[in-house]
């Protein structure tokens, strides 16, 4: 094997570990692969286990006797003469079975709300994670093409610094300008690692992902208003949030466990019949056996009063969660509005009037008509700019993505 066909087999190899895929395909992904997801599912099957269990009564019980010792026979085990048998069924008083169950099904649904919180939080980050991807591999690709001029410019005037045709002093203003974009480079090639990681563990994907998002999805993106103003989204997100919702239901969770707890302390019911051969008032009697606990206190009392006291600080949760969750929309919202109207201020003309002059000052600096003090303060402030840029984008994205994870319904056109 030849040297070219062994560089080909590692290019192949690279490109194979690339994957270009569309938000929805990472979001498709995620939903049938994401580990977090599917162990959360199985919280959901074991409340519906629970459920089944609390419909479940106590088994009936056997029981029997024969005789050990006859004193009048003096005849050990006489067991032909003297034996019996009961049985006996423990009967739920006061709703036990019923308030049983209800909690147990109230305890499904909070499990339910549980998973489509981690559903909301985990689609959130891969969503924020995709976005931050794609403006990070727009930077490494504007540092590249910089880099790209700057180095082979770099080149060449160490050739002529070496001939004594320039200056040192010039060789190392150009050199500073590649250390920045180097180190500029370094940031954002550890950024893009770092998201590729976490879209690998929230896809369950292996290969490296790669943002497939035109400019035009992007910019539709970035034009989106929101369906609703501040208040407007609160109330929304009042309604849908699930950890909010979570928070209410254990409200109604707790009552539902203080009437069972309240009912546990109402006395059960043994109910039962019994036969006798020979130990009664009569041979072969057939008896109905009652028993019933002698209700002189309350046997549950402690657990009654813990579980009223647990609804009443779920209802002090729930008051805070609310109260957060309102701040928390608002607080997103001007975020969202500040960096919007930021951005909106730098108009398309405006880009385009950096890029014309970004290449004109490459053009007339080769041409010798700007000096190389001009050049270097240019490249350095546009080099900042244009990161600037792509940040300011990204922030309205995440900004977006954190109201859509607050309000958890569709609030943006």
């Amino acid at each position: 094997m030849n040297k070219f066909a062994g560089l080909f087999i590692v290019i192949s190899s690279f490109m194979a570990a690339q994957q270009k895929m569309s938000l929805q395909d990472c979001e498709k992904a995620f939903q049938e692969n994401n580990l977090q997801l599917l162990a959360e599912q199985y919280n959901i099957n074991m409340a519906d286990a629970d459920i089944l269990q609390a419909k479940i009564w106590e088994l009936p019980q056997l029981s029997g006797q024969i005789n050990a010792y006859n004193p009048e026979d003096r005849k050990v085990f006489d067991v032909g003469r003297a034996k019996g048998a009961q049985v006996t069924q423990l009967i739920y008083m006061g709703g036990k079975k019923k308030n049983e169950i209800a909690f147990a099904k109230s305890n499904k649904e909070l499990a339910q709300l549980q998973f489509s919180q981690l559903l909301v939080d985990l689609r959130s980050q891969l969503r924020s994670t995709y976005f931050d991807l794609y403006y990070e591999q727009l930077k490494l690709e504007n540092t590249n093409r910089q880099l790209g001029y700057m180095n082979d410019l770099l080149a060449a005037y160490k050739v002529q610094s070496a001939k004594g045709n320039v200056s040192l002093k010039d060789e190392v203003r150009l050199q500073s300008i590649v250390i920045q974009l180097n180190n500029d480079k370094v940031g954002i090639n550890k950024n893009i690692l770092e998201f590729e990681q976490i879209l690998k563990i929230l896809t369950g994907i292996t290969d490296d992902i790669e943002p497939e998002l035109s400019d035009s999805e992007a910019k539709d993106i970035l034009a989106a208003q929101p369906f609703g103003d501040e208040t407007e989204l609160q109330k929304k997100a009042l309604e849908n949030n699930a950890d909010y919702q979570y928070n209410l239901k254990l409200i109604d969770n707790g009552k539902l466990y203080a009437q069972w707890q309240k009912s546990l302390n109402v006395p059960d019911l043994n109910l039962g019949a019994g036969w006798d051969q020979n130990g009664g008032t009569f041979k072969n009697e057939v008896n109905l056996l009652v028993g019933i606990p002698l209700p002189l206190w309350k046997s549950n009392k402690g657990n009654v009063e813990k579980a009223n006291f647990a609804i009443q600080q779920n209802q002090r949760n729930a008051d805070f969660q609310k109260l957060n969750l309102e701040t928390k929309v608002q607080a997103a919202y001007k975020t969202w509005k500040s960096q919007y109207d930021q951005l909106a201020q730098i108009k398309s003309d405006d880009l385009n009037n950096m890029e014309l002059v970004y290449n004109g000052m490459l053009n007339n600096f080769r041409k010798g008509n700007v000096s190389l003090i001009e050049f270097t303060d240019f490249m350095d402030s546009y080099r900042e700019t244009a990161l600037q840029i792509y940040d300011m984008k990204n922030g309205i994205m995440q900004s977006v993505e954190q109201l859509n994870q607050l309000v958890q319904t569709k609030i943006f056109y």
